[in-house]
């Protein structure tokens, strides 16, 4: 079963970049969609973005609304690694950020996540 673990999370000011980090091990994310979340103080978690890393499924993606044109994912299967690229960030932003796996659904144990904090 696939293990990830996230990183790059970190305190940023609005209008600024990060970029994320979703490491897999155990197995490889080619039998997976794997998706990016996102949990804000008093929030419910809600999904940001997700990418297919099944292959021939051509990296397809999906966007919430909020993120669309600001936010990319990608994926690395030679390093297992997934990765979620922010520009323009927004206050609104902030959250602790967790990657999780699909095969059929998500998953329903999550990993720490990793804080992001934009500040104005």
């Amino acid at each position: 079963e696939v293990q990830l673990v996230e990183s790059g999370g970190g305190l940023v000011q609005a209008g600024g970049s990060l970029r994320l980090f979703c490491a897999a091990s155990g197995d490889t994310i080619n039998d997976y969609a794997i998706g990016w979340f996102r949990q804000a103080p008093g929030k419910e978690r809600e999904e940001v973005t997700e990418v297919s890393c099944v292959s021939g499924i051509d990296g397809s993606t999906h966007y919430a609304d909020a993120v669309k044109g600001r936010f990319t994912i990608s994926s690395d299967n030679a390093k297992n690694t997934v990765y979620l690229q922010m520009n323009s960030l927004k206050e609104e932003d902030t959250a602790v950020y967790y990657c999780n796996a699909a095969d059929s659904m998500w998953r329903d144990d999550w990993g720490q996540g990793t804080q992001v904090t934009v500040s104005s």
